[in-house]
């Protein structure tokens, strides 16, 4: 499962997932709207552009209707396109809302992918006046072209981002996507298990995320322990501290370590990460089982847990695995 070497793409498969980029006015606002590859194709004319074929990944969403089972579907339609139809690189069209969230989900999917994965969207429709989707499409294809992307990377306004090191930070105008300044440095993987291969199939995984609040109590906690989750995200204060003094919050923690669901926590603030052992309200938060997420972003962790636990991982491999870098979320 090594790292894809950046090759010049010349067969490239445009999946379109719906989003922005693709959306035509309707009774009810803007909406996923079929018909896409023909308006871009006309849109494309006389350009100089490698081969590219389309399909559409129905039924066409807006992404704040993306689901961890969608993400199944988009892994499997991209192993089709790179194993089954030949394709050397293939170029995701999605929205904007969860782009950063499928596009950190699709690196922990497919480690190992013998091709390079852009994602893409606009922020305003193609066709409409001052729309970005021409920009983004064909500079997301020429960057493919010229061999530029290597692995699973994010295309926009002439940028390529990380996916597992960025997140969208506004929600209008130019370049909404930026890489988030974290803490990195974490030590790698020195080998992952083999059911983390792009080619093992993968399950989705119930995935809670909880972020703190003064005031914060056990319930809350103890609800989402309730309903079958496999893992939580804790969204903690500064450098990875809650409210340790709560006796009851401390033991719905230990009641999820009993439980075998892995809790991570993670920073909310913008840069820097967790370090559980700075505080004691962050060393015991680890003493109760929390598992450090270091300088993981949000979408980073939610999809990493997603891939490890939808690989069937035992709890203390996944535990082991999130505290180290598997695809550049860590470093």
């Amino acid at each position: 499962m090594n790292p894809v070497t950046a090759h010049p793409a010349r067969n490239i498969m445009v999946l379109y997932t719906g989003g922005t980029i693709g959306m035509q006015a309707s009774a009810h606002g803007l909406t996923p709207a079929s018909g896409f590859e023909q308006r871009m194709r006309e849109q494309l004319t006389g350009l100089a552009l490698p081969h590219w074929q389309f399909r559409e990944l129905l039924p066409l969403i807006d992404s704040a209707n993306m689901t961890p089972q969608y993400w199944q579907r988009l892994r499997e339609a991209i192993i089709d396109a790179v194993d089954s139809q030949g394709c050397d690189a293939v170029l995701v069209l999605h929205g904007t809302d969860t782009l950063a969230y499928s596009a950190a989900a699709m690196s922990f999917q497919l480690l190992g992918l013998p091709a390079p994965l852009l994602f893409t969207g606009s922020m305003l429709p193609a066709g409409a006046p001052d729309s970005d989707a021409e920009e983004n499409i064909v500079g997301a294809l020429q960057t493919l072209a010229a061999g530029h992307v290597s692995g699973v990377q994010l295309y926009f306004h002439g940028e390529l981002l990380t996916p597992t090191r960025c997140a969208k930070v506004r929600s209008y105008g130019r370049h909404p996507f930026a890489t988030l300044k974290r803490f990195g440095g974490a030590a790698k993987a020195a080998s992952l298990p083999a059911e983390l291969d792009y080619r093992h199939a993968k399950q989705t995984a119930q995935v809670a995320v909880l972020p703190l609040v003064p005031g914060f109590a056990a319930q809350p906690l103890l609800a989402v322990l309730d309903s079958g989750v496999q893992a939580v995200i804790l969204e903690c204060f500064g450098s990875g501290t809650g409210p340790c003094d709560d006796v009851e919050f401390l033991a719905s923690l230990k009641l999820a370590q009993t439980r075998g669901i892995v809790v991570v926590a993670i920073t909310q603030c913008h840069e820097g990460g967790v370090d559980l052992n700075v505080y004691e309200a962050g060393s015991r938060l680890r003493e109760v089982g929390v598992v450090s997420g270091g300088g993981m972003t949000r979408e980073a962790a939610f999809g990493k847990l997603q891939a490890l636990l939808g690989a069937g991982l035992p709890v203390d491999e996944v535990r082991r695995l999130v505290e180290l870098d598997v695809c550049g979320e860590l470093r």
